[in-house]
């Protein structure tokens, strides 16, 4: 959500930088029903001394042993459009439902651009591997080994759903122990289990309420399956007060992620690279105005870290305002490198929100010897999924015979398995 204060100050910078994330001016609009709140808040505090007014009159007719009959019809109308008001301004107008549907504003250092082939190429880690032979995609690899099962899923659940066997479902499985290991070990993360449904307005303090929620899927009784943990994480900050001293707080968290993929017919179609339901292991951070970028870098490393404990090449680059999230003020990507595929694809995206989401969901800190009313920054980042990094291992660690290598780090987890083949 926008700062309405800001708004007023300078209409004309808001508006700025909405037109760099391709959207035309909105700042008339949101003064002008920012106006019409105003009134409405005045005429709803004028009535209520009105009211105040009537029953002291009533009390005093009924002393006085006069007819209080027409008074108490006038109070009882008044009572009635002061409870239509305080309902239109309790639940939200046209303000709040114009302002909910507007993205955040892109930090000033984030690069301009349409789309993801204006994102900028900050720096790359690792060589690629070389083959003495065509390397294949991770599906070709995983079905030929009898441990990747696409029909049986189909069978199961329809598209976009895939069955791992054997060594293949413990290579998941040790992924995640891999990942929450070291986001709490080596990163300082807190490990949390999640619900993964949540209410209506969990939703919308993370931004995937009203405008995304084509993206989600819902139950019949009114709970969304989580797209990401990032949003109970989130949340656990909502409706509060922290204290400046208890910050940052940092949480890590490895859950089912559920997506409808809503617009990605005819997208990564074959294998797990876009999937209806995937695990992930999410990273996110509540914290200081004043201390977001740091953090937002040192998230950003964190998931790089696994990365190169894995010996996955990578890149990270930084998304352009068109291609940027809509709660997103700033985000970088990393890009695994897919020998299959020829090609790098993203593995992470980590993104500091600022104040968008805090003011959603009403999260505050408490500044030391102050009072708490500034609202923290909040920051997420996935750190990593274990679909895609499942599938980054298959491709860069494969062999001619169709085997796979076991990245050293994970052979632990794997029961001290080198190869799956």
């Amino acid at each position: 959500m926008h700062d309405i204060k800001a708004i007023r100050a300078d209409g004309e910078a808001f508006d700025a930088g909405l037109a760099r994330r391709g959207l035309p001016p909105h700042s008339k609009a949101v003064l002008r029903l920012d106006e019409e709140k105003r009134a409405q808040q005045t005429e709803f505090q004028e009535l209520q001394t009105r009211r105040n007014q009537m029953a002291k009159a009533v009390g005093q007719a009924k002393a006085k042993g006069e007819d209080a009959a027409e008074l108490l019809a006038t109070a009882k109308e008044l009572s009635d459009t002061i409870t239509s008001l305080e309902k239109t301004l309790g639940e939200g107008g046209e303000l709040e439902k114009l302002l909910a549907g507007l993205p955040n504003i892109p930090a000033g250092d984030v690069p301009d651009g349409k789309d993801e082939h204006d994102n900028k190429e900050l720096r790359v880690w690792g060589e690629k591997p070389k083959f003495s032979f065509a390397p294949k995609q991770h599906f070709e690899l995983g079905e030929a080994l009898g441990l990747m099962d696409f029909e049986g899923a189909a069978k199961i659940s329809g598209a976009r759903f895939t069955v791992l066997k054997g060594a293949l479902a413990r290579l998941e499985r040790a992924l995640g122990q891999f990942f929450l290991d070291h986001n709490t070990n080596e990163f300082g993360y807190t490990e949390v289990s999640v619900p993964l449904l949540v209410r209506d307005a969990a939703a919308f303090g993370t931004g995937q309420l009203p405008k995304f929620g084509e993206d989600l899927f819902k139950t019949t009784n009114d709970f969304w399956l989580i797209p990401t943990s990032e949003v109970p994480l989130t949340n656990l900050a909502a409706d509060s007060i922290l204290d400046e001293e208890k910050l940052p707080l940092r949480y890590t968290a490895c859950t089912p992620c559920f997506r409808s993929e809503a617009g990605a017919a005819g997208k990564d179609t074959r294998g797990m690279i876009r999937q209806h339901q995937f695990y992930k292991t999410e990273l996110v951070s509540i914290t200081t105005p004043d201390q977001s970028e740091a953090e937002h870098e040192r998230m950003t490393k964190c998931a790089e870290s696994l990365l190169q404990k894995l010996g996955l090449p990578y890149r990270v680059i930084v998304l352009c305002t068109g291609d940027m999230g809509f709660s997103s003020q700033k985000t970088y990507d990393i890009e695994v490198w897919l020998p299959g595929q020829n090609a790098y694809r993203e593995i992470s995206s980590c993104s500091n929100c600022g104040a968008f989401q805090a003011r959603r969901m009403k999260a505050r800190y408490k500044a030391k010897g102050g009072k708490g009313g500034e609202f923290v920054h909040t920051l997420n980042g996935s750190g990593l999924p274990l679909g895609r990094t499942l599938v980054a291992i298959l491709e860069n660690y494969q062999r001619e015979d169709g085997s796979v290598a076991v990245p050293e780090v994970l052979r632990p987890y794997m029961g001290r398995l080198e190869f799956i083949g």
